[in-house]
């Protein structure tokens, strides 16, 4: 079906890597955003999130109780013009969930509130024509950037409407991020990190503000001509690995959103990696080489196991990671002669063997639907192709989309849940997204020039942020509404390392 192989660009031409010799070391931990969630009130939403109505309305009677949506710091609560009265809580991962119209408040500043712990009582206080509660969502600790509440709770594991009491809902799911020759998260504050290799080493820059401009590069030496991968830890710190030919290595934050660490070594060399959190947070590292495909893992939040076999998997590799709706990892790997794929057979697990899951290709990314479907797409010579989970454990034929041949993939959810997806090869650059919610796609249109690689990540807002590189450097484009685009630029003052 597919056959060749190559990775991801837009204003944009690649190389990569090597082999695999597993050679161990220890390891420090990296960053996890989000918490398990609680109901923050009984009730129906009478009103929902807009451009004019910053948050969302839970209607019941005067009294209904109040409970804190997570874990966290009260950094405000009083009197307040509009509300009456409000609250704010602070979160470990630097969100912000604001309360307000209430007629009683049961916590004061400084508080240290518990998911699902009682706060307030409904009123109608302030700016209101009846009992309610406005909850409203601020995606960094400054509360400049501002969020929809309902898929923030969704992501906690809290549909709305919702019942209090039964406690916080499972850990959110941590979906794992594109790697390749460029790769961005989010730190626990919101703000994104951009990590792109060069041939001399690796350049990092980072926004200042959540969802805003960008620092300039800096360069961190490294593996030269470094394949990336990037994950968060449960304690919040990233944590970002580079593999080249002749080594692995790689670095941490020292806190959450904080400084990071030099360079470690993490094993031998190898052609691509990929890393993904399970449900309890730790990091699990895959990397591809002449003999198959190896993982190693955290046993703790400061310690890895040695490198072991996976059974085998396709020699040299690329490598992509999903996660089902059960908190499972899924690895899929694809070169120029075969696709494969492998499970964890239970949440924090082992895994399956694995399994023929089509023809080779060039390159390949992983997404998820919004009902939690997993989606594949594959590039090979005739284009991009697609497979996607009919059910827990059946898929779909592979189906044709067109799109630009022997391309590097990228894809990222919208804000509202539908799966766009991004290709690149040495002439174009294009994308394509869903027309609804776990729906069909549209045609590809036409997203830039030529480039060697492309990722594609989202902002504290939802906005999603593409990278794209080439032999001029690093640019990005990033959404200014709901269906437009920036152009191409760079991201600071310089065009930051040549990607060739």
């Amino acid at each position: 079906m597919f056959s060749s192989l190559s990775r991801r660009a837009p204003y944009l031409a690649l190389a990569a890597a090597a082999a695999l010799l597993p050679l161990t070391g220890p390891a420090a931990p990296a960053a996890a955003a989000g918490f398990p969630a609680s109901c923050p009130a009984a009730g129906f939403i009478s009103q929902g999130y807009t451009d004019e109505h910053n948050g969302i309305d839970i209607a019941n009677d005067y009294g209904t109780p109040i409970h804190a949506v997570g874990d966290g710091e009260v950094v405000a609560s009083g009197p307040a013009q509009g509300y009456g009265q409000w609250i704010r809580v602070l979160h470990p991962d630097g969100t912000i969930t604001e309360y307000g119209h209430m007629y009683e408040r049961d916590v004061a500043v400084g508080d240290h509130v518990t998911a699902g712990q009682q706060i307030a009582l409904m009123g109608s206080e302030g700016t209101s024509s009846g009992p309610h509660l406005h909850l409203r969502v601020w995606a960094d600790p400054n509360a400049t950037v501002r969020t929809d509440p309902v898929p923030y709770l969704a992501e906690r594991g809290v549909p709305v409407p919702c019942t209090p009491g039964s406690g916080p809902g499972p850990a959110p799911l941590v979906y794992p991020a594109q790697s390749g020759r460029v790769v961005s998260a989010r730190s626990a504050d919101g703000r994104l990190e951009v990590f792109a290799a060069g041939a001399n080493g690796i350049s990092h820059a980072w926004q200042t503000t959540a969802s805003g401009a960008w620092s300039d590069w800096e360069t961190l030496g490294g593996p030269g001509g470094a394949e990336l991968a990037i994950a968060p830890n449960a304690d919040g710190r990233l944590e970002v690995f580079a593999l080249n030919g002749t080594t692995l290595q790689h670095r941490y934050q020292l806190q959450p959103s904080g400084g990071w660490s030099g360079w470690e070594s993490f094993g031998g060399g190898g052609h691509d990696l990929a890393v993904g959190s399970n449900q309890d947070g730790r990091i699990e590292v895959f990397a591809s080489g002449p003999v198959g495909v190896f993982h190693k893992y955290q046993t703790s939040p400061n310690s890895w196991s040695d490198w072991e076999p996976t059974g085998g998997g396709p020699a040299d590799s690329e490598i992509a990671l999903g996660k089902a709706p059960d908190g499972r990892l899924e690895v899929f790997a694809l070169n120029g002669s075969t696709f494969q794929h492998q499970w964890q057979t239970g949440v924090n697990g082992g895994w399956s063997t694995w399994e023929t899951f089509g023809g080779g290709g060039r390159d390949l990314t992983v997404d998820h639907n919004q009902d939690g479907r997993l989606e594949v797409f594959a590039s090979g010579p005739v284009g991009v192709f697609h497979k996607y989970q009919t059910s827990p454990t059946g898929w779909s034929d592979w189906e044709p989309t067109g799109g630009p041949a022997d391309s590097r993939l990228t894809s990222q959810p919208t804000a509202d849940g539908r799966v766009e997806v991004f290709a690149i090869n040495g002439s174009t650059a294009q994308h394509i997204w869903q027309t609804g919610l776990n729906a069909p796609y549209n045609q590809w249109e036409t997203f830039g020039s030529g480039g060697t690689e492309v990722v594609a990540t989202a902002n504290a807002d939802g906005r999603i942020e593409v990278f794209g590189t080439s032999s001029a450097g690093v640019f990005h484009k990033w959404q200014t509404g709901f269906s437009t685009w920036s152009d191409w630029a760079w991201l600071n003052t310089t065009a930051g390392p040549a990607v060739n």
